[in-house]
Parts: structure tokens; C-alpha cells; sequence
């Protein structure tokens, strides 16, 4: 590795599974120290035993002000900075209709989706203002950029988080702060194996699936995304702020028709793909 980000220190929402975990990976084989901040406690303390002593898991239900907050200061406390804040966590959230759906389904998917991120990157500019530096990352979703590729709550709050990040982008850049999001085309995780098949460990059906809807002809696995990550986190991006980067082989640009969810019925899909 190359050590882009030998001396950082991160902290990663969500980093549990899926995105965040090959995230949290690849950080810390660029020499990055990692907070993995999920409520996956298990699943969490699991990869920190895995990365080694620089990582630490702090249980975080990004719904919980005071947690977020607890786990950047836990960054501060454990290797002395913050410099990367990655809003990764996320569900899919409320699924069905329109005219069907729960409330209190949307209110959660949006609260999570979108208030999480806020939350994020609140906690992130607190440390970061008096540094004047630091880079703020979040998780959107080609969902975020066009209607049709996700469910109606997920969509919204989508576009919500590439809104956010471009003005919080405007109010920090004196400060040296820099602020971005990815929005991830279909990837490989078990979130998206639960929508794609309702089984959320039927990854190798999922991959098959997304690589017949690629104009690449092989679907994205949560390194592709990881890397995304790495070069906004890195010096690499020092001149990029306010941007969105789109990692879906090309979908949003190649003319092709939304390739539109299953709608089905009314349910919500919640981390690593449970469904209730």
C-alpha cells in the first residue's frame, strides 16, 4: 500500500459491514487509525479485533446525537485527532408505494438516511473548525442523483444528503475543511442482496444479478467504493470540494433506462438487510 493516509485518523459510520467495513479495511492499510462506529456490536468488535490496535469500536446508532458524538470524541481521546469524518451508515429504508406507505416508516429512513448525516457531519466540524483542516465524506447513492433506482424515502433522503454536502462544502472551505459524498451505482453487500433477492447472505446471486445490469459487465463490491473513499480522504483530492463522485460503471451517464426497484409491498429494510 501506498500510505495515503499514514498519521489520519477516521472515523467511519456504519463500518461494521458492507461499504464501511471494506472501507475501515483499506484505511487502515493506508496507515489511517479508525473509529468503526455501527450498532452491528458484534459484527463492530469483530473488525476492530481483525484491523488491530489502530482501530477502536464505539456502538453508535446514528439516530443517538449523544453516540455520534461519543465517537468522535473517542477518536480525539484515543489518537489525539479527527481528520476524516465518513457518514456511511444507512438502510433502505421504507419500501412500497406511495400511497401505501407507512409514516413512520418514512420518518425513520429519512431520520436515519439523511438527519444522520447531518448529525456526522455536525459532530466532525466541531473538531475540525478549530484545526482548520479536515475532510467530511458521505454516503449518497445514484438514487441521490436520478428518480427511479431507488425507493421514494431512500431517493429523497439522497438527494437530501448531496444538498447538504454541497452547502456545507460553501460554509467550511475557509476553514480548510473539505466536503464530499460517493453515490455508490449497485454494489455487492448484503443490503442490496436483500432487495435483489430477499436473502441477505445470497451475495454470489446478488453479484450475478448486478454484473447482467453493468454497461461495465461486472458489478461494483464495496472496495470499488472504498477506493472512492480513500482518494477523497487523501491529500490526492486536496482541490476537490462540493463534489459528488458517482461510482456506478457508467449507469447515470449511459443513456440507458432507470433500471427501477422492485417496488413490492409496504416494508422497511434496515442495516445489513434485515427486513421487519
Amino acid at each position: 500500500m501506498t500510505g495515503r493516509l499514514e498519521g489520519k485518523t477516521a472515523v467511519i459510520t456504519g463500518a461494521a459491514s458492507g461499504i464501511g467495513a471494506g472501507t475501515a479495511r483499506l484505511f487502515v492499510e493506508e496507515g489511517a487509525q479508525v473509529v468503526v462506529a455501527d450498532m452491528q456490536v458484534d459484527a463492530g468488535r469483530a473488525l476492530v479485533a481483525e484491523l488491530g490496535p489502530r482501530a477502536r469500536f464505539a456502538e453508535v446508532n446514528v439516530l443517538d446525537e449523544s453516540q455520534v458524538a461519543a465517537s468522535v470524541d473517542l477518536a480525539v481521546s484515543e489518537f489525539g485527532q479527527l481528520d476524516i469524518m465518513f457518514n456511511n451508515a444507512g438502510i433502505v429504508g421504507a419500501v412500497g408505494r406511495i400511497s401505501e406507505m407507512s409514516t413512520d416508516a418514512w420518518d425513520n429512513t429519512i431520520a436515519i438516511l439523511l438527519r444522520g448525516v447531518f448529525l456526522g457531519t455536525k459532530h466532525a466540524a466541531r473538531v475540525m473548525l478549530p484545526q482548520n483542516s479536515g475532510v467530511i465524506i458521505s454516503t449518497a447513492s445514484t438514487a441521490g442523483v436520478l428518480g427511479g433506482l431507488g425507493p421514494h424515502a431512500y431517493t429523497a433522503a439522497k438527494h437530501g444528503v448531496i444538498g447538504l454536502t454541497k452547502s456545507v462544502a460553501n460554509e467550511l472551505a475557509p476553514n480548510g475543511i473539505r466536503v464530499n459524498a460517493i453515490a455508490p451505482g449497485n454494489t455487492v453487500t448484503a443490503m442490496t442482496a436483500s432487495v435483489t433477492s430477499g436473502d441477505p447472505n445470497d451475495l454470489e446471486k446478488t453479484n450475478e444479478r448486478i454484473a447482467s445490469m453493468s454497461p461495465l459487465g461486472y458489478a461494483g463490491v464495496p472496495h470499488d467504493i472504498a477506493a472512492a473513499a480513500l482518494y477523497l480522504a487523501s491529500d490526492d483530492s486536496r482541490y476537490v470540494s462540493g463534489h459528488t463522485l458517482v461510482v456506478d460503471a457508467g449507469q447515470t451517464t449511459a443513456g440507458m433506462t432507470p433500471n427501477r426497484m422492485n417496488i413490492g409491498s409496504s416494508r422497511e429494510i434496515h442495516e445489513a438487510g434485515r427486513i421487519s
